[in-house]
């Protein structure tokens, strides 16, 4: 078995994980302030309070695994991130503590404070991820020490704020979705109505973003062709091996994305709630395997020598670990999803308002 390939295999599922659940409740709240009035801010605030703590739950555990699985690729990208990571911390955390202190007090000032908090936290967070996405696909200053030789200006480069909005959108149709199964009355009316927006600005931040990509980093698509295709850098001798079998996985995973984004306008057509939530989970999904399949098997990409690349195995601990790690890990995310699923499961249904509600 090849354990670093399975490892680059679970790191993706998690942070995939990640992604469709807390990217709704980044979503939620980056819509929190056009809600109007504070039952319909409770509403949204409830709608995912059983739920937020949970789904970050999959982020922590995705850091923990690529620290003990690629040491060299976390070490480098906390020395180019540090500030950013800082900042993102800072973020959920005001999101975290919106939560729970908004309702502690009735004044007026004091919810709209932690109402523009919730809100900032959760669009900073969505645009810091999409941010570090960006970079990864365009490559970092990584020098021959694995070690990050650029400045934190140097991330704000216009490609990678590009990704940062377009995983806001993204996030914000998907909270919009996951509200639509949450919400009754005027309030579901409302966010059928954010739906269309948001669904409208994502597609064309998608078809942007793609035009940009195949432009500024034409190498993402070399795991697509189903030929050796010379590109700048250096192939993997991994990839050449399994080319034909990345190549039908990339073009079923592309055809799978369109699909799922025509579902999601059909979907709310017809009022499918549960299709158009599981339309959008699947273009997140989608949307991160294509980003996956079109940087492996590196990791992280240098911009100064391609030699200087962070891959799967230059980036790993040893064989040894990698294969220990593994037993533990399927044992362990069994428990994850069942804690997920019950989770999910106990707080069906549309969102009531309690005397123990937020």
């Amino acid at each position: 078995m090849d354990f670093y390939v399975i490892w680059y295999i679970i790191i993706g599922l998690l942070l995939m994980g990640y992604a469709v659940l807390d990217g709704f409740d980044l979503g939620v709240g980056a819509l929190h302030l056009f809600s109007k009035g504070d039952h319909d801010r409770r509403i949204l605030l409830n709608s995912i309070g059983p739920v937020w703590d949970g789904n970050e739950v999959w982020l922590i555990t995705a850091g923990g695994a690529l620290f003990a699985a690629f040491p060299n690729v976390y070490a480098t990208a906390f020395s180019g991130f540090y500030l950013p990571f800082m900042l993102l911390l800072i973020a959920l955390i005001f999101r975290a503590v919106s939560i729970e202190f908004r309702s502690k007090e009735k004044s007026t000032r004091w919810r709209q404070f932690w109402d523009v908090s919730f809100s900032v936290g959760s669009i900073v967070a969505a645009l810091l991820f999409g941010i570090a996405i960006g970079n990864i696909v365009i490559g970092f200053r990584i020098g021959s020490d694995m070690e990050y030789q650029g400045t934190v200006l140097d991330l704000l480069n216009p490609y990678a704020l590009l990704a940062g909005v377009f995983n806001l959108s993204m996030f914000a149709m998907h909270g919009a979705i996951y509200l639509n199964l949450k919400t009754d009355g005027d309030l579901q009316r409302q966010v059928q109505g954010w739906i269309r927006r948001t669904y409208v600005i994502f597609i064309v931040l998608f078809v942007l973003l793609t035009a940009a990509t195949l432009w500024q980093s034409p190498w993402m698509i070399a795991n697509f062709s189903f030929g050796r295709v010379e590109l700048p850098g250096q192939r993997h001798e991994l990839v050449d091996r399994h080319l034909t079998l990345l190549s039908v996985v990339a073009w079923t995973v592309v055809l799978l994305l369109l699909l799922a984004i025509v579902n999601i306008s059909r979907t709310l057509a017809r009022q499918k709630r549960y299709e158009m939530f599981i339309s959008s989970g699947c273009t997140i999904l989608a949307v991160i395997l294509l980003f996956a399949l079109g940087i492996f098997p590196n990791m992280m990409l240098s911009n100064i020598d391609p030699n200087f690349n962070l891959d799967i195995y230059n980036g790993a601990s040893s064989h040894k670990t990698l294969r220990t790690m593994f037993f533990v890990a399927i044992w362990g995310l069994p428990f994850v999803l069942g804690y997920t699923s019950l989770i999910y499961w106990t707080y069906r249904g549309k969102t009531r308002l309690t005397e123990s509600s937020y």
